[in-house]
Parts: C-alpha cells; sequence; structure tokens
C-alpha cells in the first residue's frame, strides 16, 4: 500500500474514495429498485458489478485509513465531507440490506408453504390413536424441484 506523501495525493485518493461511494451508492439504489419492482434477474445481474465496487472501496478505506493523519491535516473539510457521503452510503445500503432480507424471508415463505401443500396432498389422510387426523411426516415428504433460472 502506497503512502500518500503531498496534498495532490492525498486529494486525489479523497476523489477517488468519493467516486467509488458514488457508484456504489447509485448500484445499491438500483438494486433496491428492482427488488422492489419484482426484478430479481436483472437486480442478480448487478452482484458482480457491486462486489468489485465493495472490493475497490474496501481497498481504498484500507489506504486512507493507514494515512489518516497526514490526510486531517492536509484537507480537514474533504475529510469531513467524505465522513458525510460514507453516512449516506450507510443509509442506502442498509435500506437495500432490508428490502433484500424481505425478499428473502418471503420467498422462502413461499417455498416452504408450497412444499408444505405439496406434502399434504401426497399424503394418505388418515386418524391416529387420538382420533385426529395425523399431519404428514416432513422426512417422508416428496421432494421439491426449484429452478434457480429466473
Amino acid at each position: 500500500m502506497k503512502a500518500i506523501t503531498t496534498t495532490a495525493e492525498a486529494e486525489t485518493a479523497l476523489d477517488d474514495m468519493t467516486s467509488l461511494i458514488e457508484k456504489l451508492s447509485g448500484l445499491l439504489e438500483e438494486e433496491t429498485a428492482l427488488i422492489k419492482a419484482g426484478r430479481v434477474k436483472q437486480a442478480s445481474e448487478i452482484a458482480p458489478t457491486k462486489s468489485a465496487l465493495a472490493g475497490e472501496l474496501h481497498a481504498s478505506v484500507e489506504r486512507l485509513r493507514a494515512n489518516a493523519k497526514f490526510l486531517l491535516r492536509a484537507a480537514p473539510a474533504r475529510c469531513n465531507d467524505l465522513q458525510r457521503r460514507q453516512e449516506q452510503l450507510r443509509a442506502v445500503l442498509q435500506w437495500n440490506m432490508i428490502v433484500l432480507a424481505t425478499t428473502h424471508a418471503v420467498s422462502e415463505g413461499i417455498v416452504r408453504r408450497l412444499s408444505g401443500d405439496l406434502a399434504r396432498k401426497t399424503t394418505l389422510q388418515v386418524y391416529g390413536a387420538s382420533g385426529r387426523a395425523t399431519p404428514p411426516n416432513p422426512r417422508h415428504g416428496r421432494p421439491l424441484a426449484i429452478s434457480r433460472t429466473l
């Protein structure tokens, strides 16, 4: 990791970090909008780009963290602006994660319900010793095949 020793290098490093934050934030907002609109396949196509940008952002954060003292002396106003942008990215990321988690929970619920319905249809309806209908045994259910292509 190259040390930052001049004000020009500090400005360039801060510009690069700001640019990465803006790109990743825009990409997260796009992914969130696509998922909310039900376009999961299009949203999944964003993942490789999102992952690459996150990797670049991590490397940039590590470089700035290693040179934090110099950066705070060389460009304190820019550092404050960068911190504000990071907070905005954190908010966008948090909203994105909420939407992704909700989508995951809903789709998992649908699959579980479908699996249960299929198991009930293929199980004989018999009464147990207590006189009540016995629920289907999940171990004896038929496998559920799911296509991962969207």
